[in-house]
């Protein structure tokens, strides 16, 4: 059965009578010890969430993660945000809805991003960095799985394919920073570019709307599990050299610029500066697609209050080109404290 009611399309006011997909599903109890259960659903367009306050222990168990529900309830605006004010809920089969309705895909053409991709792979001029690329985007089952994964768990490029789109983004203006900056190694850099979250494909999973963590990407996290799929690959390549394998681990590992975001060092080489500057544009400029993309009036206007930015944004609508919408941070609009530092969106 088909979804007619959209989250990206729902208004303060609007009665809600439809399919979603959950996402998550806490437990907590109001100050006088009531128990209520915090749902927050999705579906190919966005997500949104609100308090069960009635029945929250019995309706627990239909409200697992990664299982569909069907809503009734009312749309209303809380702290500035739209939230779900929740009448009933029941379980639905998965049989019951059409997955399309629920599937985060990028809008762009996977197939070209993955042949220009191979092209930007196969110029890399460095023999043992063209074989280190090519163990990872000619062979399958890596191959395709590069392709369909996402690159993130939220904020930025979180939808199946989103790993490919921002890889090649990156490898870009990597090609084009190669040529304006004297000095900087453009095959090392290239490779970086398109190897730097390789540990995305084993770090997160995908299940329709729903991105989630694996056990082994949430404890040691993709930089890591990049840098040992990058090394266990030149170990199958002859004579692939230390030096050059340390200093693609290198870009891997730092490429977050900062430790407290999560890098185990911070950069040391010129590619390793350039890449890092541009995997963090990359993620901000998609962000801001998006936000521009859920804009319905024309002319510049200032967003929500953006966590990950730690700002207001002012911006215009873009052109509806069927790009998909990254889940929302949940405090998205609540003005916080703005720490020292501005924090990464990875």
């Amino acid at each position: 059965m088909r979804k007619s009611q959209f989250i990206e399309q729902l208004k303060a006011g609007d009665r809600l009578d439809d399919f979603f997909l959950v996402k998550s599903a806490r437990m907590a109890e109001t100050r006088a010890g009531k128990p209520y259960l915090t749902l927050e659903v999705v579906d190919r367009t966005g997500e949104i969430s609100g308090p069960i306050w009635d029945r929250a222990e019995e309706l627990q168990g239909l409200c697992q993660v990664g299982h569909f529900v069907h809503l009734s309830g009312q749309i209303q605006s809380y702290r500035d945000k739209l939230q779900l004010k929740i009448d009933g809920v029941r379980g639905v089969e998965r049989g019951e809805i059409d997955p399309a309705d629920f599937t985060l895909v990028s809008g762009q053409d996977r197939t070209g991003m993955a042949e220009e991709l191979q092209l930007l792979a196969a110029s890399v001029k460095n023999p043992h960095l063209r074989k280190l690329l090519a163990f990872f985007f000619k062979k399958e089952p890596m191959w395709q799985r590069f392709q369909d994964a996402p690159a993130a768990k939220g904020i930025h490029h979180a939808y199946a394919g989103g790993l490919l789109e921002h890889s090649l983004s990156v490898a870009r203006t990597a090609d084009l920073m190669a040529a304006h900056y004297a000095g900087v190694d453009r095959a090392l850099l290239v490779t970086g570019a398109l190897l730097h979250d390789i540990g995305k494909v084993d770090e997160l999973v995908l299940e329709l709307a729903v991105i989630d963590y694996t056990a082994e990407g949430r404890l040691k996290g993709h930089l890591v599990m990049g840098s040992e799929m990058v090394a266990a690959a030149a170990a199958q390549i002859k004579d692939f050299p230390a030096e050059l394998l340390t200093q693609v681990q290198h870009l891997i590992l730092s490429h977050h610029g900062r430790q407290e975001f999560g890098s185990p060092t911070v950069p040391m080489t010129m590619e390793a500066f350039v890449l890092s500057c541009l995997d963090d544009l990359d993620a901000k400029m998609n962000l801001m697609e998006q936000l521009r993309k859920r804009m319905k009036t024309p002319g510049l206007q200032w967003t929500e209050y953006q966590r990950s930015l730690e700002r207001y944004l002012y911006l215009g609508p873009v052109e509806d080109r069927g790009l998909p919408m990254a889940p929302e941070d949940p405090d998205a609009g609540q003005v916080q404290p703005t720490p020292v530092r501005q924090p990464t969106l990875f």
